[in-house]
């Protein structure tokens, strides 16, 4: 992002906040309280964690994608010297299989693999090579057997689990079958793999507790549900069981698999002794989940005019071995899958199916993205066949508040999808890239490319995204906080953890507005701790920052009755702002700090938002709390001899409801949008008949500060929404849904080629007469 950014941006539709702004609460840049440590290198991640007599872990994994476990010989690890434990599947006291949704997933293979790196077997010793070496001499015998990896073929094949091969299939019908257009279009398109590739290494410690439990100090982005896994597994209650959150260096999905904890509590547990488990890169491509690759096939309809008659869609998401949460993917894929237009008639199928390819599960975005790419496409397919600007025929069809999804479910919160688009199509255009040699870094490729500037065409594309805020069917999104007052400083204890987010800044934000006191802290997160649910869909600010906000209510209450009390009147004539306790007729005015008088004041509340409903047999039903929506533009130059590809700017518009932190706002679209850059050129985890092919970084090209574009963010919409807390919706997980598309309509644009593949290959880039 280009450094003038920011103050180019219109950071919202009212006018700019002035000078007299208050420097803290809500509205306010608080800056994280961690910001120092982490830029300085002294934050502690799990990586950096020790205990007296450590051992060290190491997992064996299979390295094929189908086999049959013949045998399992683990006497060459357990004679080495220095190798305290072994574990595999029989030794597992409780349950062997595990999921956050489905517990399908062995902790350790027993009689099959299902593949590429699923653990068989663990290993502790008292130095990390050791483990390894040890992990390396157990000798498992496999018979090999055909991999599925083609999810089309998954429904003939034979079942690769007891439960089956497909995970769920989601059948929406809405409107008449029979309806019909004048123009109709019709696409084939696939989205590869992508990995959340977190930066920080996946790590963990457990520590054997003298009651007979475990603690087990993780990057954890859900620790409760990570308690009660282990707990099952272990064959303990779960009291006796500890989560202690540690420093989670981000998170764009489920940053730590529990396939890396229980091995490390069954250590523990066997050998008495701390263990720690320190992933390689190459560990974390083979055990965590990755993004679902998906295959769509779409006809619209619409009439002469433009206007969308009926969208038909077949969606086949792969899941790879196991279900995590591929239910919940579909259900948002299939749900959105005609994006933020008025559609009178949808026919939808969806299946989620296993494979032998590695595990999918929740990244940001899971299944708006995919079909985000897929409906924008044929968008720009019926504005070419009609002869419409591409901004033209999405203004005739898009959705506002009060219109319905193909899931029957009104939209009742603010859509300003009209308004959104039309920002960013107003927005100046960057100017072109000069044609001269000192400016060849403009070129695609860099300076070190091959490219020539007489080949590179300059395309924009546009896109429209939409992503649901919360759980869905029937999730119960509940969270609850504690905020104490004493000594003049306000401490929150709330389980949710602070992933990148900003939950921990909005906390602050929230108990500094609301008491006038300045000094706030953030208890570190443990399972000692009521449930504040998983760090995902933006949940933490509307339902942890919602129950933040109701604790600090009640105890400004504690606070202001003795006032009010004593001056006769109710505390709803008392206000606090800029530290003093005020009346409405200024008869009193006190410091917060003396009317707390050196008094403890506590309170614990909870916030759970309205309920929703599961998709019924014919995918009706209000299956969403809020939904969130999304306008980019992007700019991008194309070498059409190369198919290599620049892209010059993002242009964003969004719709936030209320702006809490404008630069941390500002950092989390901006983050968003790179990270929709990364799936739309570069990110994509290939597979060779199952296996991962290069599980490393130099394999998996992640975009790095010179493949960021200049972002722009053009406006930012500010209609609350009248059931979340504050008004605010989710900021992070849309502009990475919507983006991807945009890139793929410009490079369209810029060659003329079909673009029905992300990432985009260099071949599909080059312009047809040189092909």
């Amino acid at each position: 992002m280009s450094n003038d950014a920011a103050t180019t941006a219109t950071p919202r539709t009212s006018d700019a906040p002035g000078p007299e702004q208050p420097a803290h609460g809500l509205g306010t840049s608080l800056p994280p309280a961690d910001a120092r440590a982490k830029t300085e290198g002294t934050f502690p991640y799990a990586s950096d964690l020790w205990a007296e007599g450590l051992l060290w872990a190491a997992i064996l994994r299979s390295p094929h994608p189908h086999a049959r476990i013949v045998s399992v010989d683990t006497s060459g690890a357990r004679e080495m010297s220095g190798v305290r434990a072994v574990v595999t599947h029989e030794d597992i006291p409780g349950d062997r299989a595990y999921g956050r949704r489905i517990a399908d997933r062995p902790v350790f293979a027993s009689d099959l693999v299902r593949h590429h790196g699923e653990a068989i077997a663990a290993v502790a010793a008292d130095h990390p090579d050791t483990a390894r070496l040890a992990a390396a001499a157990i000798t498992v015998e496999y018979e090999v057997l055909e991999p599925v990896t083609d999810p089309e073929k998954t429904f003939e094949a034979e079942p690769l689990h007891p439960d089956g091969n497909v995970i769920r299939h989601i059948p929406l019908r809405y409107g008449d079958p029979d309806a019909m257009g004048e123009v109709v279009v019709e696409g084939l398109y696939r989205i590869g793999r992508q990995d959340p590739a977190p930066i920080g290494a996946e790590a963990g410690l457990a520590v054997p507790r003298p009651d007979g439990g475990v603690e087990l100090y993780v990057a954890s982005t859900d620790p409760h549900t990570d308690r009660d896994l282990a707990a099952a597994c272990f064959g303990l209650e779960p009291d006796r069981v500890k989560v202690v959150v540690t420093g989670v260096p981000g998170a764009t999905g489920d940053r730590e698999d529990p396939g890396f904890q229980l091995p490390l509590g069954l250590l523990a547990l066997r050998t008495g002794c701390p263990v720690k488990l320190t992933a390689t890169r190459e560990e974390s491509f083979l055990g965590h989940a990755h993004r679902h690759p998906t295959l769509l096939r779409y006809r619209h309809h619409a009439d002469a005019e433009g206007r969308l008659v009926k969208v038909e869609a077949q969606l086949l998401l792969d899941a790879g071995a196991y279900a995590d949460a591929s239910s919940e993917s579909l259900a948002a894929a299939v749900a959105f899958a005609c994006g933020p237009y008025v559609v009178p008639h949808a026919f939808i199928e969806g299946w989620a199916v296993r494979t032998n390819n590695p595990p999918s599960g929740h990244v940001r975005g899971e299944g708006a993205m995919q079909v985000c790419a897929a409906y924008e496409a044929q968008m720009d397919k019926l504005a070419v066949k009609l002869g419409l600007d591409p901004t033209d025929i999405r203004l005739r069809n898009v959705l506002a508040t009060g219109d319905l999804l193909p899931t029957g479910q009104t939209v009742t919160c603010p859509a300003p999808v009209a308004e959104l688009l039309e920002a960013v199509r107003d927005f100046p255009l960057p100017p072109l890239p000069k044609d001269s040699p000192e400016d060849d870094w403009l070129l695609p490729g860099g300076p070190e490319g091959a490219g020539e500037p007489g080949a590179v065409r300059r395309g924009v594309g546009y896109a429209l995204g939409m992503v649901h805020m919360l759980g869905a069917e029937g999730a119960d999104e509940v969270s609850t906080a504690t905020v104490k007052v004493h000594d003049g400083v306000a401490t929150v204890i709330c389980a949710a953890v602070e992933t990148g987010s900003g939950f921990s800044t909005l906390a602050r934000q929230i108990v500094q507005e609301t008491l006038g006191i300045d000094e706030v802290q953030v208890a570190s997160v443990d399972t000692d701790q009521p449930p504040a649910g998983p760090a995902a869909h933006g949940r933490h600010t509307w339902v942890s920052g919602g129950a933040v906000e109701r604790a600090a209510k009640m105890v400004r209450t504690q606070l202001l009755q003795p006032l009010a009390h004593q001056f006769g009147m109710s505390t709803e004539l008392l206000q606090i702002a800029d530290g003093k306790i005020t009346s409405y007729d200024g008869v009193l005015s006190v410091t917060v700090t003396e009317a707390l008088d050196g008094k403890e004041l506590w309170a614990t509340a909870q916030c759970r938002p309205h309920p929703t409903e599961p998709l019924d047999e014919s995918g009706q039903g209000d299956a969403f709390v809020g939904m969130a929506f999304c306008a980019v533009r992007a700019v991008v130059d194309v070498d059409i001899e190369l198919g290599s590809v620049r892209v010059v700017e993002m242009a964003v518009a969004q719709d936030v409801g209320r702006v809490l932190n404008p630069a941390q706002l500002a950092t989390r679209i901006e983050a968003g949008v790179t990270l929709g850059v990364g799936t739309a050129l570069t990110e994509n985890l290939r597979t060779a008949r199952g296996v991962i092919r290069r599980p490393d970084l130099t394999g998996y090209a992640l975009p790095t500060a010179l493949d960021a574009p200049d972002i722009r963010i053009v406006k930012l919409v500010e209609e609350r929404d009248v059931v979340a807390p504050f008004g605010a919706k989710a900021a992070s997980a849309v502009p990475v849904v919507t983006s991807p598309a945009a890139v793929a309509a410009a490079v369209r644009a810029a060659t003329g080629r079909p673009i029905n593949r992300l990432p985009i290959r260099p071949q599909a880039a080059v312009a047809p007469s040189n092909t």
